[in-house]
């Protein structure tokens, strides 16, 4: 069984937040696969389903995002699950608006709802981050996230979580970087730009730093000079 948690903030005044897109993430999923109605079970709004063979549970908790673990942790419990068995949708300040990136585990980067994740389920769960874009500057993070996209947004975000609900099996198979592509191609990026440079191949670093250093310049005059003349001859000889 796997838990797709969605983080947000419940309520009809944060609906449209850039900090609610791990909520809009779920909706998606829930319209585009077959899952059961929404009801409340702890402290979330949850749903049940099917993907790639396997039980899911979509998770909404309904406790402000600042306590979302105390919601998810519950749910984890009950069904005697483990982290492994856990992916956390959220925003992400520090990606551009649009792209996508997973992993297992890793630090909260200030994100309340995670941290809360972290202190009641473990931090070896699956992170699926959707980038919201970064203000710019420290002070305007808080409005930023509790701001609504804006209708221009739209152009990138409704592709970008069609295509999420459309291929969550893919969560639930574990081909996350097969997911990663799709999302990057229906929001019109390339994969590729994200890899890490590659290193250039072939040298060691002992070979790379002898073709980089500077040769010094042979001397003209003077006693090694004229050694030097007596063993090579003279330029043109």
């Amino acid at each position: 069984m796997l838990i797709i948690a969605g983080l947000g903030n419940p309520g009809a005044k944060y609906a449209g937040n850039r900090h609610n897109i791990g909520f809009m993430a779920l909706d998606a999923i829930h319209r585009k696969n077959p899952f059961s109605p929404w009801s409340k079970k702890f402290k979330a709004e949850i749903s049940e389903g099917e993907l790639a063979g396997d039980k899911v549970l979509l998770v909404k908790p309904q406790t402000f995002m600042n306590l979302s673990g105390e919601s998810v942790g519950e749910a984890m419990r009950f069904y005697k699950l483990a982290p492994k068995d856990i992916v956390a949708i959220y925003d992400e300040l520090d990606l551009l608006p649009g792209k996508a990136r997973i992993k297992v585990g890793g630090g909260h980067g200030g994100h309340n709802g995670i941290k809360s994740l972290d202190a009641h389920c473990g931090k070896d769960y699956r992170r699926l981050r959707l980038g919201i874009g970064h203000p710019g500057a420290k002070e305007l993070v808080t409005n930023h996230v509790l701001g609504d996209f804006a209708k221009a947004d739209h152009t990138w975000l409704d592709p970008l979580l069609d295509e999420l609900a459309v291929h969550a099996d893919m969560l639930v198979r574990g081909e996350d970087s097969q997911l990663m592509n799709k999302l990057a191609l229906a929001t019109g990026s390339k994969p590729e730009e994200d890899k890490p440079a590659k290193k250039p191949a072939g040298q060691s670093h002992i070979r790379a730093a002898r073709n980089h250093a500077q040769p010094k310049a042979l001397p003209t005059s003077g006693p090694m000079a004229d050694m030097l003349k007596k063993l090579f001859g003279n330029k043109g000889d």
